[in-house]
């Protein structure tokens, strides 16, 4: 038998908890497959098997664990048992059966129900949003159609009953508890305050519009908003050092380049990846990194070396919809920009009023060591940047540069 242990995932991480079992007690894994995934206080990582053999697991899903600790064994001495080649037997699908199958499709492909729910709701017109699946993986059964149709204009909680008085417990997941310290200790420890921005976003989305496609043929990737940001950011953090800065037992610790995290939200919480010597990428590079980072996060892969470090951060709440916020410090870091949503609005410009598609911008910074000339002429610097996309090549103006101004 080979034991499978908790490995390090980082200093100061004393335990884990065991999420959730990929292969089940019994079963046989291959050398080097993903038999579970468990959480520490930064992210999620996966635990592979160390040699092939039938898997005994050491513990339950839910379970906090020491590092170190028997998670699993495995019997490699176990013989791999060979699957069976079954042909699949041909049916002829029943003629009524295909033409319900038919009205399923123009339910739409983003929504996933049984032929006889699809059927319900083409032909009552049903507004899909309004029902709760209860199916396997978010699939609309019958009932579900029903239901809606039944209490029309009610909708009661996933998983609940109308009229419910349920109050349910949870445990805190070592990850959520990390976030709520981390969150606290900002507010607590910082001087935090707030100055805010606007930005027209025309130039940026007339280049996107313009290049997107051969930027992707180019690439590989989709030319984002984000890339601008953080090449902005990159030339605004050289320019303005102590927003790159921090303090540490009473030394302040300015860093000669950019390590911009970007605020990622998933199913378990949020986390800040980092993007490494952002002013010495290209923005293919950006958008390649935001990628990478987004997907791995998304997957619950994120290395602690993913999340380790960081000189500022850079959160996106304009994803979900929001218009302003004020967002919080990620520590020790001493800033952190927030983008918000593109909407359009009436401006004055030269004197006549156009609909521009405005974005708010939100500079939250720790006042001990950034004073408010710093934090509002990064903002204005930011911005500067952001609606002349041009600057961003050089970090001047080109006629200025030409004339050496």
């Amino acid at each position: 038998m080979i034991d499978i242990k908790v490995p390090s995932v980082g200093e100061s991480i004393s335990e884990v908890t065991l999420l959730k079992w990929t292969r089940q007690n019994g079963q046989y894994v291959d050398r080097d497959e993903v038999i579970a995934e468990v959480e520490s206080e930064k992210a999620t990582f996966e635990v592979n098997a160390e040699q092939a053999g039938v898997l005994k697991t050491m513990a339950n899903e839910g379970d906090t664990i020491l590092i170190g600790s028997i998670l699993a064994q495995i019997d490699e001495t176990a013989v791999k048992p060979e699957k069976p080649v079954a042909e699949a037997p041909k049916t002829e699908t029943p003629k009524e059966e295909k033409k319900v199958e038919a009205v399923a499709t123009s339910v739409g492909e983003a929504v996933k129900a049984t032929p006889v729910a699809s059927a319900i709701i083409t032909d009552k017109k049903v507004d899909t949003k309004t029902i709760e699946p209860s199916g396997f993986g978010g699939k609309i059964m019958k009932n579900d159609v029903l239901e809606a149709l039944a209490h029309p204009g009610k909708k009661s909680f996933v998983g609940a009953e109308l009229n419910t008085r349920n109050v349910r417990t949870e445990k805190m997941s070592n990850l959520r508890k990390t976030i709520s310290k981390r969150l606290v200790e900002a507010k607590n420890t910082t001087a935090m305050l707030t100055t805010f921005n606007e930005v027209d976003m025309g130039a940026i989305m007339d280049i996107r519009a313009k290049n997107k496609d051969k930027f992707k043929e180019a690439h590989g990737v989709n030319l984002g908003f984000m890339s601008f940001f953080a090449k902005a950011c990159a030339i605004a953090l050289s320019e303005w050092p102590t927003v790159n800065a921090y303090i540490d037992n009473g030394e302040l610790i300015y860093h000669d380049y950019a390590d911009i995290s970007i605020a990622v939200s998933t199913p378990r919480g949020l986390t800040v990846p980092v993007m490494r010597n952002v002013e010495s990428m290209s923005m293919a590079d950006v958008e390649k990194t935001v990628g990478v980072l987004a997907a791995k996060a998304r997957d619950s892969k994120l290395t602690a070396e993913d999340l380790t470090g960081g000189t500022f951060t850079i959160t996106n709440g304009g994803v979900f919809g929001s218009l302003m916020s004020t967002p919080i410090i990620n520590i020790p870091q001493s800033a952190i920009l927030g983008m918000h949503k593109i909407q359009d609005r009436p401006m004055a410009i030269n004197g006549k009023v156009e609909i521009r598609p405005m974005m708010y911008l939100a500079l939250s910074y720790d006042h001990r060591i950034i004073d408010g000339r710093e934090s509002v002429s990064f903002l204005v610097r930011v911005k500067e940047l952001l609606e002349n996309p041009a600057l961003l090549l050089i970090g001047k103006d080109p006629v200025k540069a030409l004339l050496e101004l």
